[in-house]
């Protein structure tokens, strides 16, 4: 930290504290965690949760972003997992020990083609109740962009899609930086 940080004066303070008032921010009352005591029933909190479980699987049409994304070099190992999952099944992930249920190749499909077959096969794969995926999306330098356009782009929508628990790239056998192992949540029923 610099030495010469600027100290502010009474007037400052008192302008950032009238600011803060007047942007309704109040005090906390108490600096303790929730202990887990059942939370008041909040009808509009009921009303979006009613509404999402009508929306059912119809939700996960078009789910993926066809914007800009983080671009991601060829030999870029691809690494995603929510934080809720099991250390032991994304390290059985990482060293390709599950084995996978079925696969799709990307290669030679334009992006908009390319995301529309992979919502496909993921729709696919979770109502067949499939929990493993390969996804070869390839390592090759886009004709317009200066990265792999079809690696950086599996890599933004897998991330967007709700039933994706984790993914990362395939061991070298099976495709290496290439590939991406895919484990989607299990559904009841």
């Amino acid at each position: 930290m610099s030495k010469n940080r600027h100290r502010p004066d009474d007037d400052e303070i008192s302008a950032f504290r009238q600011a803060l008032r007047q942007a309704g921010v109040r005090p906390i009352t108490r600096n303790r965690a929730d202990p887990g005591r059942p939370q008041r029933e909040d009808p509009s909190a009921a009303a979006r949760r009613a509404a999402a479980q009508a929306a059912g699987d119809d939700s996960a049409r078009g789910r993926t972003s066809d914007g800009r994304v983080e671009a991601v070099r060829p030999t870029e190992y691809l690494d995603f997992a929510l934080p809720d999952l099991p250390w032991r099944t994304r390290s059985r992930l990482k060293r390709g020990e599950m084995a996978w249920e079925a696969g799709l190749d990307l290669h030679g499909y334009t992006l908009e083609e390319a995301r529309e077959e992979l919502e496909g096969f993921l729709r696919d794969a979770a109502a067949q109740r499939r929990r493993c995926l390969l996804v070869v999306h390839g390592k090759a330098w886009g004709v317009d962009g200066n990265y792999p356009v079809l690696k950086s782009h599996v890599n933004a929508w897998l991330r967007e899609w709700p039933g994706v628990l984790a993914f990362c790239s395939a061991v070298e056998a099976e495709g290496g930086t290439g590939a991406v192992y895919v484990l989607l949540r299990r559904r009841e029923g």
